[in-house]
This record gives C-alpha cells, sequence and structure tokens, in this order.
C-alpha cells in the first residue's frame, strides 16, 4: 500500500469489522481499560496507522465474529459479521467499490490467511463485490455501477519465504525466530496458493513496521515478526506476495506490478 501511495495512487482499506471480540496480544496493553474499550482502541490504532500509511479508510459496521477456539468450536455470536447473510454483508462493500471507483482490489484468500471467520467471510464479500459491482441490475441504491479490472488474493505466508529468510539466518549464524512458528503452521495446514505477482516494496519495510505497531493491542513490538535483522529482510525476500484470481484486463504472469495490464488498458 504504501509503496502505490508514493507512487502517487489513491488506496482504500475498507475494515469490515470492529474489532470488537479481538484478543489482546500484546502483554503491554493486556490491561482492563483497554479490554474494556477495545472497539474504541482499536479505532484509534486504525487512524495512527492510517496516517502512516497514507491511506483512505471507511468502516462497514459489522460486529466481530471472534475466533472461535476448542473442540468442538464453539458457535458464533448471534448477529457477527460471519453469519451474515451474503447481500448484506456485501451491500457496504459494493457502495464503497462504486463510490472509490478502484481498479484493484486485493483481499483474504478463501480460507482467510488462516480460517479466522472474518477473514473467510472478506473474502466471500470481497468476490461479491468484485463480481456485481459492475452490474447496474444488482445491489440497487448503491450508487452507479463499477467494474474493477483486477482481484488479488494476498498470499500471506508463503513458506518459500520463511525457509529462504531462515537460510541466510543460519549462514550468519544467527537464531532463527519463526523456527517454532514454522512448526505449528503445518499443523494448521495454512493454505499454498501460486505466487502470481510479487511487489517489491523493501523500501518501504520501515514503514510497514511502524504501521504495524501501531495496532498496539495486536502487535507487541518486542515480538519474533520484528527480530529479523532488516537487511535479512531485504536480502531474503524483499516482496510483497499475490494470487491473481480475476482479471479483466490482459496480463501476463508472473507479474511485478498489481496494475500490469490496468495502466496499458487506462491507457487505450
Amino acid at each position: 500500500m504504501v509503496r502505490y501511495v508514493d507512487e502517487g495512487a489513491e488506496v482504500l482499506v475498507v475494515t469490515m469489522t470492529g474489532g470488537e471480540a479481538g484478543s489482546i496480544l500484546n502483554p503491554a496493553m493486556d490491561r482492563p481499560e483497554i479490554r474494556d474499550n477495545i472497539a474504541e482502541v482499536r479505532r484509534k490504532e486504525m487512524a495512527e496507522a492510517r496516517e502512516i500509511l497514507g491511506v483512505h479508510q471507511e468502516f462497514a459496521g459489522f460486529v466481530d465474529s471472534g475466533l472461535p477456539e476448542g473442540d468442538p468450536l464453539p458457535p458464533l455470536p448471534d448477529g457477527c459479521f460471519a453469519l451474515q447473510p451474503l447481500e448484506a454483508a456485501s451491500e457496504p462493500l459494493v457502495r464503497s467499490v462504486r463510490s472509490f471507483r478502484p481498479h484493484v482490489m486485493v483481499t483474504y484468500d478463501e480460507k482467510g490467511g488462516y480460517p479466522h471467520p472474518d477473514h473467510i467471510m472478506t473474502n466471500k464479500v470481497s468476490v461479491e463485490a468484485f463480481d456485481a459491482a459492475g452490474d447496474p441490475g444488482r445491489y440497487p441504491g448503491t450508487g452507479d455501477p463499477w467494474q474493477p479490472s483486477k482481484l488479488y488474493y494476498h498470499v500471506s505466508f508463503p513458506r518459500t519465504r520463511f525457509e529462504r529468510v531462515a537460510a541466510i539466518l543460519h549462514e550468519r549464524g544467527l537464531e532463527n525466530p519463526f523456527a517454532e512458528w514454522l512448526e505449528r503452521m503445518k499443523e494448521r495446514r495454512f493454505p499454498e496458493w501460486d505466487i502470481t505477482t510479487q511487489v517489491e516494496c523493501d523500501a518501504f519495510f520501515e514503514t510497514r513496521d511502524r504501521a504495524l505497531i501501531a495496532h498496539a493491542t495486536q502487535i507487541d513490538p518486542e515480538g519474533f515478526w520484528f527480530a529479523v535483522p532488516m537487511d535479512v529482510q531485504r536480502e531474503a525476500w524483499p516482496y510483497e506476495d499475490y494470487h491473481l484470481a480475476r482479471s479483466l484486463v490482459d496480463t501476463d504472469v508472473p507479474e511485478d506490478d498489481l496494475f500490469a495490464g490496468v495502466r496499458e488498458a487506462v491507457r487505450a
């Protein structure tokens, strides 16, 4: 996002829920006044991250479903985002697409990156909005039709990336902070999508980290995500990775630009 903002693109983040049921993953923020006001705190965190990234943001207004855990899994709370009918859940996003008029959409994959019910539902509504926003007969009253050109799934945790980081750390005699986490990934069966598109973003890694740390209830700045030296990150994997799920323009994969094919079509 930061790379494209830096290049002059406008970027809109549509946030589907308020994070009301989210866990506090940073011990320094696990305090009663934070837990009791988690939705308000997360709004402020989003505002800070938004300013760092230079993006626009809209909230769809749905209630967080939480991440059910246990065996068997407990039921999701009534009225939460993941239990909404597809059209009701998609309507705000269709409205945002028709208003903002994006050429490219990026969302979670079909498994949610990891199996969080709100991530999975976000994939469903993103696909629905991509397919429906350009159809004047669908979602009346949400604005003039607009058809995005491309839809991508973010490839959240490509194994090859972490293997490459591990190899460089080993070469330098450094500890791999991801070793235990990689073992857990195997157990959770993270989806392995083909990477069709790699966007070089290493010049903006510091800004990325500042935006992540702004989400203080979810990100521990002392955690393992930030334990790999920046020069190792840049050498190992200077990219963000995507899977091209839909394209209405001519483009050849592999790509190095989310707007590949779109720039040519717009100029034509």
